[in-house]
């Protein structure tokens, strides 16, 4: 099963909204994606870390962050792609758009939009879903307390007594899809100890080479 980093999609949409705004030259779109997509990052972090009590990603180690969410490097690269995303790459959907738009009718191609909204919004809720009974599996398995331990250990229990769901997540979400899917994942214990999440699993590797260490 297909996981979506939805920040991404929500930065781009939010850039290509607000871009009327700064569109005047490189340098002000330069500065536009910067500020815009430094935003959102942290507003994601901050909601994941609060609803899912986890961390996707951790900069800390990264120089000039904020609060391991954001920092300087990244928020740089909001700005470098917010001008390929809208000088070069926009242009090129809305072309390929166009061509669409002259050969299917308006009804079905707003049908065809409600299916891929709808898709992208299940995936997003199934993705948290995941997410959260991975820390729980891990966390009950490796004796971790949480502030949530008790809501989780009813959940593991409920699930284990539906063996339909049991063997999804068993088959689709398990360690290793997981933990590659997000390998900078952190949770924090009861006594305020910082756990990474693939030092839980390390039979594990990732599939890519990490730029920095933690």
């Amino acid at each position: 099963m297909v996981h979506f980093y939805g920040i991404y999609g929500v930065g781009a949409v939010i850039i290509l909204v607000a871009s009327k705004f700064f569109a005047k030259n490189n340098f002000t779109l330069f500065l536009g994606g910067y500020a815009i997509g430094t935003i959102t990052e942290y507003l994601t972090s901050f909601l994941v870390e609060v609803i899912l009590h986890a961390k996707w990603w951790d900069y800390t180690n990264n120089l000039l962050n904020v609060n391991g969410r954001v920092c300087l490097l990244y928020s740089v690269f909001w700005g470098i792609l917010t001008i390929f995303l809208v000088k070069k790459f926009n242009p090129f959907i809305d072309k390929i758009l166009d061509k669409i738009k002259g050969k299917i009718s308006p009804n079905l191609a707003k049908t065809i939009l409600s299916i891929i909204i709808l898709f992208l919004a299940l995936d997003c809720l199934l993705t948290c879903y995941a997410q959260d009974i991975f820390i729980t599996r891990l966390t009950i398995r490796n004796h971790i307390q949480m502030k949530d331990s008790k809501r989780r250990e009813e959940d593991y229990q409920k699930l284990q007594q539906k063996e339909s769901i049991r063997y999804f997540v068993d088959s689709y979400w398990d360690d290793k899809k997981m933990i590659q899917t997000f390998p900078n994942m952190k949770i924090e214990d009861i006594d305020g100890n910082i756990i990474y999440l693939d030092s839980l699993l390390p039979e594990v590797q990732p599939y890519y080479k990490k730029v920095f260490e933690k």
